[in-house]
């Protein structure tokens, strides 16, 4: 008489497959990228929140700040360097002034624009939070080798120029995306 096997063993097999198995989004560019980014804006806003900033204002600081940055732009500029939108930027200037980190002075070659700066306090901040954000970078990366991290950052960049180009060359033919679709993305 043969016995059956148990309940238990049955899924064992199959457990232990899916253990080893891949998840669905390891071959899905997208998918990696949405994740690794998840990953680094929580590792930034753990960094930055006691500070009373989000990741994206410590960002705006890093274009803004005379030692990593250049200050002195335009708010559009910053927008484009940040990759927000004009409205979105906006909102974060005054955020940033409202803190007292940002400064914006007129422009003396077009007075109805306004230059960017950190403020001392900015600075001050600035230069505090940027050590602790590059160990952050540091140990976000430590689970490859220094070879393969410089790798990642030379192909992630390649990645993100070359769709910045074709995005760049679709705008000149008139092809724009619609908001729905940027949104999908």
């Amino acid at each position: 008489m043969r016995s059956t096997p148990s309940p238990r063993a049955a899924r064992a097999p199959a457990s232990a497959s899916l253990r080893t198995a891949k998840p669905p989004w390891h071959g899905i560019p997208t998918a990696i990228a949405r994740r690794f980014h998840q990953v680094c804006v929580a590792k930034t806003s753990e960094l930055v929140s006691p500070a009373g900033l989000t990741p994206l204002q410590y960002g705006a600081m890093l274009h803004l700040s005379k030692t990593t940055g250049l200050p002195g732009i335009e708010q559009n500029s910053l927008a484009e360097r940040i990759n927000v939108d004009r409205n979105t930027a906006s909102l974060l200037v005054e955020q940033l002034v409202k803190k007292g980190l940002l400064e914006r002075q007129v422009n003396r070659a077009d007075r109805r624009s306004r230059l960017l700066s950190l403020t001392a306090k900015g600075e001050a901040l600035y230069a505090r939070l940027r050590p602790a954000h590059a160990a952050l970078n540091r140990d976000l990366l430590a689970p490859i080798t220094p070879q393969e991290q410089r790798l990642l950052m030379v192909l992630l960049v390649r990645v993100v120029e070359g769709n910045l180009i074709q995005e760049h060359r679709n705008v000149k033919k008139g092809i724009r995306r619609s908001r729905r679709q940027n949104a999908n993305s």
